[in-house]
């Protein structure tokens, strides 16, 4: 009989409100009056809250006369401040800066390849060969003359030490001299650009042209690829808004999908510019490469700690609720309540940031408190339960 009354007298209630000061409803919308319609709706609305707080005392009477009702099973967590990690969630492409293309610094026919795909490499290593065109020849004829041109010099200077000759003849001895041996030198100079090396240690990749192929200078000649594997790196674009968070020494985590491995490391560095095109600047995320496994424009998930909170009380998203002016809340156990059913109270919280399933508390809760977790939005403000389990917090 209770329960049947009870919705009646809350709707005897509110018609009696309506039809309250200052006209009924339909009287002051007919009125056109927009000043007097917001003030008809505040008055209502005020109604309808204080109404509420009385229907809310008249279900904690009930429930507290009523032997025979069924109190709602719940359980709970305990809040547990922990350290709380949150990470910026990017994807990227592993690079490496030592990976090239050798070109032929001069024309002529590609005479010897002495290195084939997959080989490792030593920096300055001779990798092939072009047909110097007679250069060699040349420069055994240059170093000839040259050494007959010092052999001269050498004599005329101690002709010239002992006051012996002229001055012009030590001059022009030392001065064809000199220029021999600069001839020497350039040639040897352009003979070096016959050989190619491997500007580092690594591993080729490619051999592009085949032994007996013209080269030249110029696009479209590279002869070989080299790589090396160990320096490599995952380069993302990150948002303008976390240029503060986003640092050199941050710790990251790289995760390759393909190759099903994780990896820990640290911001190396941080570009200067931020990009006007989609407003963002690049990162620079070094993973080591012990096995080799890593290679080039391979697909990287990154996560960058871009926040941490040593003493953050975190809760599951799915049981926090929010009411009708946007706050956000949740039901905790009133601790001050006595007996095996205690009753629950509406808490207020603040929010932070969000990792996977839960939410940082900044406000609102306090360590040890008592969430209600499965059932909570079954429950009332100062409703008692019947506390089935209780459980941490924490993530782990």
């Amino acid at each position: 009989m209770k329960t049947i009354l009870y919705p009646v007298l809350a709707v005897l209630v509110f018609a009696s409100c309506r039809g309250g000061s200052e006209g009924s409803v339909e009287s002051v919308i007919a009125g056109n009056n927009l000043e007097t319609i917001r003030a008809k709706r505040t008055e209502i609305t005020n109604q309808q809250k204080a109404l509420e707080a009385e229907i809310k005392l008249l279900d904690s009477a009930i429930a507290q006369l009523d032997d025979n009702a069924k109190l709602p099973l719940v359980t709970t967590i305990t809040a547990k401040a922990e350290k709380f990690n949150h990470y910026l969630e990017l994807q990227g492409d592993v690079m490496t800066k030592q990976n090239v293309l050798i070109y032929p610094e001069m024309a002529g026919t590609l005479h010897k390849v002495y290195v084939k795909e997959g080989q490792k490499v030593s920096k300055g290593q001779l990798l092939g060969y072009i047909d110097d065109g007679g250069l060699s020849s040349s420069l055994a004829q240059m170093k000839t003359s040259a050494a007959l041109a010092k052999t001269t010099f050498e004599r005329q200077k101690r002709l010239w030490d002992q006051n012996i000759g002229s001055e012009i003849q030590y001059l022009q001895a030392k001065t064809d001299y000199e220029a021999q041996e600069s001839a020497v030198k350039q040639m040897q100079s352009q003979l070096s650009k016959s050989s190619l090396r491997a500007p580092f240690s690594g591993i080729i990749d490619d051999v592009i042209k085949d032994q007996g192929t013209v080269v030249s200078p110029g696009p479209g000649s590279e002869v070989f690829r080299i790589v090396n594997l160990n320096d490599m790196y995952v380069e993302v674009e990150v948002p303008e808004s976390h240029l503060p968070n986003v640092t050199p020494g941050k710790s990251v985590e790289v995760y390759f999908p393909v190759l099903g491995d994780n990896v820990e490391t640290k911001v190396r560095q941080t570009g200067n510019f931020i990009n006007p095109g989609n407003r963002s600047f690049k990162a620079e995320i070094p993973v080591p490469n012990k096995n080799g496994s890593i290679k080039p424009n391979l697909t990287a998930q990154v996560k960058i700690n871009d926040y941490t909170n040593e003493e953050a009380i975190l809760i599951p998203q799915s049981i926090i609720s929010e009411n009708s002016e946007g706050e956000e809340y949740v039901y905790v156990v009133d601790e001050a309540s006595n007996g095996e059913n205690p009753t629950v109270k509406k808490a207020i919280i603040s929010t932070g940031k969000t990792q996977g399933d839960f939410v940082e508390v900044l406000g609102g809760l306090t360590n040890g408190n008592r969430i209600i977790s499965e059932g909570a939005r079954s429950v009332r403000d100062g409703q008692k339960v019947q506390i089935l389990d209780s459980t941490s917090t924490a993530k782990n």
